[in-house]
């Protein structure tokens, strides 16, 4: 008989819950996600012999715990949040979280929407998937500290810098700035440090594109053809694209 292991995952934690095809729940449980709990919880499905694992975000937050599955040999599916989040409301009525109501959502999403993606160990899209990441947490990086250097020029500049600033632009502005007190002396200083954590992030930015470029030029993508579809992009839909023909 085949179970389906629905699966709430978080950082540190991961709950459970098994149910058959009728959607009777034979047991749940939460583990710890580190080696000691990931063997629990695997050793809590051992005795159903036909199962599949129903994981809610395997792209984002769930994506540790599928592949070590994967890994491991077992069948993993993904269950959009989306789509866990319509059973929820179906299931109890309301939107109300919680890890067992989240479980007990994932296994019932998985039972009725029998087309949901298999999850494939795939080590270029792993590494894709996690270069992406970074490039987009370095974008985010580069976003707060150019809103800070923002503010503090608006204390030196009469009304400001221009609203789209490169780390060049703002040396030159910064260096035209003759400071009249020890406030100013400092609030120049500060655009500095900025001005120089600026340029360490589009460093790290320009190197990141290369390096996602290249790895998706490799799998043989030509979305970057495309106008406005830069290396970031390019990468989460190749991830997207490979993972709905699978």
């Amino acid at each position: 008989m085949t179970v389906i292991v629905g699966m709430d995952p978080h950082k540190r934690s991961a709950t459970i819950e098994i149910i058959d095809k009728a959607g009777r729940i034979l047991a749940t449980g939460r583990y710890a996600t580190d080696t000691d709990g990931y063997a629990q919880m695997l050793a809590a499905t051992q005795r159903f012999n036909d199962r599949v694992w129903a994981i809610e975000g395997c792209n984002g937050i769930g994506r540790h715990l599928a592949h070590r599955l994967v890994d491991d040999g077992e069948t993993v599916i993904d269950v959009p949040t989306k789509l866990s989040a319509q059973v929820r409301v179906f299931a109890t009525g309301n939107g109300r979280k919680t890890d067992p109501v989240d479980a007990h959502s994932v296994a019932l999403a998985a039972l009725h929407a029998p087309k949901l993606r298999r999850v494939e160990s795939d080590p270029e899209l792993i590494a894709l998937g996690m270069l992406a990441d970074r490039r987009d947490g370095l974008g985010h990086a580069r976003t707060d500290t150019l809103n800070r250097l923002h503010r503090l020029l608006l204390e030196l500049v009469p009304g400001g810098a221009k609203r789209f600033l490169s780390a060049p632009q703002a040396r030159a502005l910064i260096a035209t700035i003759t400071p009249r007190d020890p406030v100013g002396t400092i609030q120049r200083r500060l655009d500095v440090e900025l001005i120089e954590e600026l340029e360490t992030i589009d460093r790290k930015i320009k190197a990141a594109d290369k390096e996602l470029r290249q790895l998706v030029t490799d799998r043989g993508s030509t979305l970057m053809e495309l106008h406005g579809i830069g290396p970031s992009s390019a990468a989460r839909l190749t991830d997207t694209h490979i993972h709905a023909l699978t």
